[in-house]
């Protein structure tokens, strides 16, 4: 995992993000009893490293990524990192892969939020607080 990447200002993620990082696992980090997982993305404009610690929605090998924001009106702001650098390093326990993004809709989408619901209800609470349809990533 690059050392060079940054941490989130935002007091919660940053707290995570170093646990992550001192115990060399996301084994144990959890968000309301629910397992993370570390993403490490690419600024747009700035090309830094940066960490997004997320809820781990995974089947076959693949993840997702769901842009909640906790059902904000905007999207957070790694979404557009993803969007403009779709190669991602992804952490699950102490397995690292490099991953490639692709947002995704229709019959795909609505399969991949039904696992992000099942892996942490509140996405489905989030959703009804935006009017935007909350972007999902599928990592492959």
């Amino acid at each position: 995992m690059s050392t060079n990447a940054e941490l989130s200002p935002e007091g919660w993620v940053r707290g995570q993000t170093e646990k992550i990082l001192a115990q060399g696992t996301t084994d144990g980090v959890e968000i309301q009893g629910r397992p993370v997982v570390l993403f490490t993305t690419t600024g747009a404009k700035s090309g830094k490293r940066r960490y997004v610690p997320l809820m781990r929605v995974e089947e076959n090998g693949k993840y997702a990524m769901v842009a909640s924001k906790g059902g904000a009106p905007s999207h957070p702001s790694w979404y557009f990192n993803v969007k403009a650098n779709p190669s991602i390093t992804v952490q699950d326990g102490t397995t690292v892969t490099e991953l490639t993004a692709r947002e995704i809709d229709g019959d795909e989408r609505a399969h991949w939020w039904e696992l992000a619901v099942a892996a942490f209800p509140p996405y489905a609470e989030y959703q009804t607080k935006t009017d935007r349809q909350i972007p999902v990533f599928v990592l492959e």
